[in-house]
């Protein structure tokens, strides 16, 4: 670097005349922009590869969340209405696959959709308990339904562009230290623990199980590879961490963990066995009821839901791609992206056809930082992950090959990367360091990046206001906060009107 700067001092460089190589498939370069965005067809397939293993757990969690193998296992909705896991895995994979491969093409970004955990969970835990599951499935569509009107609208794109460009920076770093928590959480590196600190390292802050030590060597592995700059660094990661876990789970016979087994794996076993290849069972697709929840528990509480819905459904994937769009490199100067519309419509889709599948809402995955860690610009990387998608509703067992805790160390690396756009925070100046702070710490502590945006806005708002800095606030931003606010009083305005 020394020489090449000093011989630059001496003499302008002489503009070289050679015709620059002939592009490798220059129709699919064109149509996805391959070259502009410094990238090739090689790390476009690498990073939707690694996209897809780091994702690929959701077929299999997915349908553990919203079902069962039978009614005494599955999530029993208010009518006594249950769904069988295979069908929810089923359609989890072909919702995933069809959606990320849209968005490939339409958006042109390298995200991929799955099954929003947030929502999936709410729908398991809260909704059913009120409405049956068709009806909870109901409520998924309107709520992708009004995502989508906010997008064709240019509402959505109007909150992003107000959002100031430090607290979008923040909610980057914000997500990047949610990723590395879930997968320390899901490794089994981080732990709850009964009567102590909300959590540990390991149990009694030792490592005691195999698979925890597994994640600890991906994890360096993989960080090692990355900082080697070795093209492949978290495929080779994942591909060389997943074939020792195999190894070890051949040799031990450790198991899925469980009460009577707290050293095996988490979620599933890195093994291969049985029947690889099965047709799907696509029973629940259009299993769902658009209104019936409104007559059952009536218009304002089913409104409820739908605003619950909507504002953790627009805020997790605003954040979401935020994150990832910096993390590739592919963002302005004000945070926007290109085909930002475009984007922001198909992922409203995703939530429509995720609910009329009865997978539930389909959404941008963080997971996708994985891919963009690995090379990904472009949505080439999401046609491969969501064909692979595709073809995980016939090889389920090849999808459950991929142990947890592997996809975990992926994670934790990807959300180290991603911590990178904390410098463009000015910590100086404390009426932004106490809203970025709070933005930041909140996703992780309490699980959810729409939580941690919520907290952002509405105490940028205020601190920034109180500072003799209120004419600089975008009057959005005033309107998203205090919809946070109501968002946040959501209970006890709820048990205030009886419902």
């Amino acid at each position: 670097m020394t020489l090449l700067a000093k011989s630059s001092e001496i003499s302008a460089p002489v503009p070289s005349t050679a015709p620059s190589p002939p592009v490798k498939y220059p129709r699919l370069d064109a149509f996805f922009q391959i070259t502009k965005r410094g990238s090739t067809v090689a790390r476009e397939f690498r990073g939707g590869l690694v996209t897809f293993f780091t994702m690929a757990y959701i077929v299999i969690l997915n349908p553990l969340i919203l079902g069962g193998f039978s009614p005494d296992t599955a999530p029993t909705d208010v009518a006594g209405g249950w769904l069988s896991a295979p069908q929810v895995g089923a359609v989890t994979a072909l919702t995933a696959g069809l959606m990320t491969i849209i968005f490939g093409l339409i958006a042109n970004l390298p995200f991929g959709l799955a099954a929003g955990l947030g929502i999936n969970s709410f729908l398991a835990v809260s909704i059913i308990h009120e409405v049956t599951w068709p009806e909870a499935m109901g409520l998924v569509v309107i709520n992708g339904i009004l995502i989508v009107l906010f997008g064709i609208t240019g509402a959505r794109t109007a909150i992003f562009r107000a959002v100031p460009r430090e607290l979008k920076a923040a909610i980057t770093v914000g997500i990047g230290l949610f990723i590395a928590f879930i997968g320390f959480v899901d490794s089994g590196f981080i732990r709850p623990t009964l009567g102590g600190p909300p959590v540990q390292l390991g149990t009694d802050g030792s490592i005691t199980t195999i698979p925890t030590l597994i994640f600890v060597v991906g994890l360096l592995l993989m960080g090692i590879l990355v900082a080697r700059k070795i093209q492949g660094g978290l495929l080779i990661g994942i591909v060389a961490t997943t074939a020792l876990a195999a190894f070890v789970e051949a040799a031990l016979h450790l198991g899925v963990a469980g009460k009577d087994n707290p050293a095996g794996w988490h979620l599933n076993t890195p093994v291969l066995s049985g029947q690889l290849v099965s047709m799907p069972d696509l029973s629940l697709v259009g299993h769902f009821d658009l209104l019936g929840s409104f007559g059952r528990i009536g218009v304002l509480s089913a409104t409820m839901l739908v605003f619950t819905l909507v504002f953790t459904n627009f805020f997790d994937a605003m954040g979401t791609m935020t994150g990832l769009a910096k993390s590739a490199g592919i963002a302005h100067k004000d945070g926007t992206f290109p085909r930002l519309k475009a984007a922001f419509i198909v992922e409203g889709f995703g939530a429509v056809v995720g609910g009329a599948t009865s997978g539930s809402s389909n959404t941008v995955y963080v997971d996708s930082a994985a891919g963009i860690g690995e090379g990904a610009r472009t949505g080439l990387a999401s046609v491969v992950t969501g064909v692979l998608f595709l073809g995980a509703m016939f090889l389920t067992p090849l999808t459950s090959v991929v142990p947890l805790e592997v996809a975990a160390a992926a994670l934790v690396v990807v959300g180290a990367m991603m911590m990178a756009q904390i410098r463009e925070i000015n910590f100086t100046k404390f009426s932004v360091a106490l809203p970025s702070f709070l933005c930041i710490v909140t996703m992780p502590l309490s699980y959810s990046i729409a939580n941690g945006i919520g907290v952002g806005f509405i105490s940028w708002t205020l601190v920034r206001a109180a500072s003799g800095k209120a004419r600089k606030i975008h009057p959005l931003m005033w309107v998203v906060a205090a919809g946070f606010v109501f968002y946040f009083a959501r209970g006890p305005i709820s048990a205030l009107l009886g419902h």
